[in-house]
Formats: structure tokens, sequence, C-alpha cells
């Protein structure tokens, strides 16, 4: 790691030392973007009740959703960006950033507004009780407003931590959450503004972030950022090549979410309330996994364009090592803690009640999904994009959804919890099959460059 710019090469040195140093950060980031949410549903929940929650929760899985796309050509930056600073091609790397500036701006602004529009529609169709609809409409709306600037923070934080910098955006997300924090109870309560208090308290914070981010990683951290301007057309090739199936994997993902939404809709407001913040809790026993998943996308594409191959297999098996060991220990503290984590965000029995028996059941199922992220997360790494949608449709929409959808039709609420557990046993041994015997190790996202040479 170079002193001046905190900037790690993982092509050389300890791998499982630098992968927790790279990933703590990593992990704080998540965990305090994991928090808005959880902010809102605790202020939500505590100051306006279980049916605001209601709306709150649903309304998150919406964001999710539609932000999904987005999210996922995003990722697409880490595969490229990493393999460009591994190969010490800092033109490529200037070239590279210009263009996905340029195309997730659009795409950001349009899907902003789409959903602005769409919104109630979309509510409707995902069977929200009447009683919440308006309420979750209107968080939903103030949202959209602010999602050029929830996009924005997130991928100046992706960018610096392809080209090795896992701590800089650590101080962005600060900013964010520390104002929502502050701001929450401030709309809702004191100034009287409830449900929109709590989506326009977020989408200040995000703005702050934002800007924060720009004038602090150029100036600070010397990032190539400029102007945006109309990328050749092989760099739009390239993004999506890479971005449309990653954008259509995380799509995938956010669908299936919304799909189970459905099932729990259909069990009425208490469980979807206490479903609602069971997810909040879920939530943070995921990130564990999701922060190795992108920090080893870095660390393998930074090796793959060094065409270091046997530090990827190292990654891969340190991977593993590490986030079994670490969801482990926290389900079992979630196991042991699930009525006390589920009264932070609602005092009313029946929610609690199913939050809680949700949580223990699916507790100890998450070192599974962690296989998922370690594994897909080198694969993507190298490009293979295309084969990551289909194990992700594989492990949401034949396995996931169905499975919760079969269980509750047998078990009642409590199927839900089982069907989504046994799915993630299911996808694991989906996603070490191809790791073992697929293709992506054949696969060179700058081959036409290489030919032009």
């Amino acid at each position: 790691m170079a002193a001046d710019n905190k900037q790690f090469d993982f092509t050389e040195g300890s791998i499982m030392r630098k992968m927790i140093l790279f990933a703590s950060p990593i992990f704080l980031g998540n965990l305090l973007q994991s928090s808005y949410q959880i902010i809102d549903s605790l202020w939500v929940g505590n100051l306006m009740g279980a049916e605001a929650l209601g709306a709150v929760s649903i309304s998150a899985t919406v964001i999710f959703t539609v932000l999904s796309f987005i999210i996922g050509i995003n990722s697409a930056t880490l595969t490229v960006l990493s393999q460009r600073k591994g190969a010490a091609d800092e033109e490529g790397l200037k070239q590279s950033l210009n263009a996905f500036v340029f195309v997730l701006g659009i795409l950001s602004i349009f899907l902003g507004v789409a959903g602005f529009i769409l919104a109630p529609y979309i509510l409707a169709w995902m069977g929200t009780p009447e009683s919440i609809h308006s309420m979750a409409a209107n968080y939903l709306r103030i949202n959209f407003t602010g999602i050029v600037f929830l996009f924005g923070y997130n991928f100046i934080g992706t960018v610096l931590r392809a080209v090795g910098d896992s701590k800089t955006p650590l101080r962005f997300i600060m900013v964010a959450v520390l104002l929502n924090t502050v701001l929450d109870p401030l709309f809702i309560s004191v100034f009287g503004f409830g449900m929109e208090g709590a989506a326009a308290a977020t989408v200040l914070a995000q703005g702050s972030a934002f800007l924060f981010g720009i004038i602090y990683s150029i100036l600070k951290r010397g990032l190539p950022f400029t102007l945006p301007t109309l990328p050749p057309i092989e760099e739009f090739r390239r993004i999506f090549k890479l971005g449309l199936p990653s954008g259509i994997s995380m799509m995938a993902i956010s669908g299936g979410v919304l799909a189970i939404m459905t099932v729990v809709t259909s069990f009425g407001e208490s469980v979807v309330s206490g479903y609602g913040a069971a997810q909040r809790i879920d939530s943070l026993i995921m990130l564990p996994s999701t922060t190795l998943g992108s920090a080893i996308t870095s660390m393998s594409g930074q090796n793959i364009g060094a065409h270091k191959w046997e530090r990827v297999n190292e990654i891969a098996k340190s991977g593993l090592i590490l986030i079994f060991g670490v969801a482990l220990t926290i389900s079992t503290v979630v196991f042991i803690s699930a009525d006390l984590l589920m009264g932070m965000f609602v005092d009313d029995e029946e929610t609690i009640a199913f939050g809680a028996e949700y949580l223990r059941i699916v507790a100890f199922f998450y070192p599974f999904l962690g296989i998922n992220f370690v594994l897909n997360g080198i694969v993507r790494s190298s490009g293979a994009v295309l084969q990551v949608l289909v194990l992700n449709i594989i492990s949401f929409w034949a396995l996931r959804f169905p499975l919760a959808w079969l269980f509750s039709s047998i078990f009642g609420e409590t199927g839900i919890g089982i069907g989504v557990g046994c799915s993630f046993i299911l996808s694991s041994v989906a996603a070490v099959l191809y790791f073992k015997w697929g293709k992506w190790r054949n696969i060179d996202i700058f081959s036409n460059e290489k030919e032009r040479g």
C-alpha cells in the first residue's frame, strides 16, 4: 500500500491480511449505509407506529428494485477499473471512468423521473394494504427525487475501492448518516412533517454526502474526474457488454426480493411490518458477505489484470474461510437476541413475534449465502457477468421465491423463512459448481484493445 495515496496493491503480499484491512472499511461503510433505512425505520416505527413502519419497509424494497439496474452497471466499474489498475493503465483508467460517469448519470436521472411517476402504481401492483398505500407513495416519491445523490456518492466510493482505497468512502457515508440521524426526528416530529419528513431528511443527507464526495475526491485524492463527455464507441460497448448483464442480474435479485414481498403482503399488516423490521436486521447479517463480495472483486480484478491466477485461487480460499467464521458468529448473536432486536423497531406483539421467528429460522443459513458472494465476486471480476446473471436467476427465481411461496402455502407465514433458508444452501451449491468447472477464466474484457495494439 502506498503511503501517499492509501491504495492497496493486491498483486503481492499477504492475501488474508490485506483482505481484512481492505474489507474492514468497506464493512463499516456498508454498516453505515444500511443504517439509512434502519434509522428511518427506528424513528418512524417509534414515533408513528407499526403501519408507518410497514410503509417504509415496502418503499425500501421498491427503491432497491428500481435502483438495482444502475447498481448492477456500477458493479461493472469494479471489474473494469480494478483490471485497469492491475495492468497499470492510467490513461485507460481515466477513459473508462469518464464513460461510466456519462452513462450512469443519464440512467440515474431517467430512473428518478420514472420512479417518481410510477410509484403509486408499483405499490398497488405489490398488493400494498390500502391503509398504508398513501404514506408509502409519498415516502417513495420524495426518495426518488434524490436518486442522483444516492447514486453519486456510492459511485465515487466504488471508484475509490477499484483502485484500492476503501477508507476514503467512509468519510462520505459518515456525513450522510450523521445528518440523517439528526434530521429524521426533527423533520418527523419537531417540524411535524411525518413520513414525508423522514424521506426529505434522507434526500438532504445524501445530497450533502454527494457534494462532499466530489470535492474531496478531486482535491484530496486526485481521482481523474472531469466534466463528462461523450465516450468512444468502444467504451460504450464495454460498459453495456459488462453492465447490462450486471444490471439485469441486480434486477433479478431485487425482483426476487419484490416477489417475496408479494408473498409477505398476503398475510396482512402485522406480517408485513414484522418482515420489514426483520429485513433491516437481516441486512446486517448479510453485511460481511456483501462486503467480502465487493472487496474480493477488487482484489481478484487486480490480479486478473496482472495475470496472477494462483493468487486469485488463494483469494477464493481466504475469502471462504473468513466469511464462514464471521457469518456463523453473527448468526449466533442474532438467533439469541432476535426478540430484543425486533423490539428496537416496534412494540406491537404480533409484529415482534413474526419478525423474531423469521430471524431465528434464517440465521444459520447465512454462511451458505456467503459462499455465493465470495465465489460470484471472483467470477464477476473476470468479466463473466452473464454467467453471474444466470446464477442469480437460479438463486432467486428458481429457488428462493418458489420455495418461499411453496413453504408458506404449507406452513403459513412461518414457511417464508424456511423457503428462504433452503434456497441459500442450494444456490451455494450452484456457485461452487460453476466456480470449479466454469469457463470464466478464459474471458478477456480488453481483447479488442490488445488486437488493435
